[in-house]
């Protein structure tokens, strides 16, 4: 049985919500032992779940805020780089530019393109679900509407637009920021095994 090719607001709504069980560190250095860490468990992960926010503005034809955040997610650890502070250092450049770690998320193009505003590097091995969920004749495009249908899982959307600028980010920032990286990662397996199982049932 494949997936369903699209779903509605309600059909989300009765859904169990999405839970991140693991670790949310944040990183307001670009040097020290919390960056450190963040960038020896990202270094050996071989899928990581990828996304990035930016304070929304509400005034029309005012240019956008520069990137606020970068969320990076393993099975177990999330780890959330405040841009304004790090910026993109070398070692953080490196991962997203690594062959051998596949970072996957949704409209990657345009967070490539924020995240180059901090520093050039060229992207490898980036997977964007809105290309790779037609594979599977999934047609929806949002992060909410993909998570519902290949996982079953509702994602919370209600601090989308709250100000990722902030000096302290709320904890329930830090969960939604660490919940929309993580649940893409889940989805590129959840598909990949699919697509295994098909092959080996073809």
């Amino acid at each position: 049985m494949g997936f369903a090719q699209k779903i509605t607001a309600e059909e989300i709504e009765k859904l169990d919500m999405a839970s991140f069980d693991g670790e949310i560190f944040v990183v307001n250095h670009s040097s020290g032992e919390e960056f450190e860490h963040a960038i020896e468990y990202l270094k050996k992960q071989k899928v990581i779940g990828f996304d990035t926010e930016t304070k929304p503005c509400f005034i029309p034809k005012v240019p956008r805020n520069k990137m606020a955040i970068l969320q990076l997610s393993g099975e177990k650890k999330a780890f959330i780089f405040r841009l304004q502070q790090v910026g993109v250092p070398p070692k953080l450049a490196a991962i997203l530019s690594s062959p051998s770690i596949v970072k996957v998320g949704a409209a990657v193009h345009d967070d490539i393109r924020g995240l180059q505003e901090y520093r050039r590097f060229v992207p490898h091995s980036f997977v964007d679900l809105q290309r790779l969920a037609p594979n599977f004749d999934i047609q929806e495009k949002s992060v909410r509407k993909m998570a519902a249908i290949i996982l079953g899982r509702r994602v919370s959307k209600s601090q989308q637009l709250s100000n990722w600028e902030s000096s302290h980010l709320s904890e329930a920032q830090l969960k939604y920021a660490a919940i929309d990286a993580w649940i893409c990662r889940e989805m590129y397996f959840k598909l990949e095994d699919y697509k295994a199982q098909t092959e080996t049932n073809g």
